[in-house]
């Protein structure tokens, strides 16, 4: 079944809209709606709860006092959820730290709320998906 409804957007939205209807060849704007509307939900629906399996990406300046330290002793916290952990030197004072984890979903936010709050630590993002 398909629903139809009204959706109110700003000009520079409904503009945006079009130009990438055009540029990426989509048939229509509601088929790329219906897209950004499936990823919004994937991208939060971990946040409800349950089962997640995902990666955590972390930029941070090893140069910081005790980052490095820092950032262990928090995965030795959570070293249940953490699947595998990879390390890569961006440039002379940035790494980035990818996190492989998988478990409960409010053990795995309170593990990127820890992350987040570590000195030194750039950038985060997560990508995690429910596991049913």
């Amino acid at each position: 079944m398909v629903r139809k409804f009204g959706v109110y957007l700003t000009d520079e939205l409904y503009e945006k809209l079009q130009e990438y209807v055009n540029k990426l060849g989509v048939r229509s704007k509601s088929k790329l709606l219906q897209e950004a509307l499936r990823l919004f939900i994937v991208e939060h629906q971990w946040k409800l709860g349950g089962n997640v399996v995902g990666l955590i990406g972390i930029v941070y300046d090893h140069e910081y006092p005790d980052v490095d330290n820092r950032l262990t002793d928090v995965q030795h916290r959570y070293i249940s959820l953490i699947v595998s952990t990879v390390h890569i030197h961006l440039d002379e004072r940035k790494c980035m730290l990818a996190i492989i984890v998988r478990g409960d979903a409010e053990r795995i936010r309170k593990l990127l709320n820890d992350l987040m709050n570590i000195r030194g630590v750039l950038l985060t993002r997560q990508i995690l998906l429910p596991v049913e």
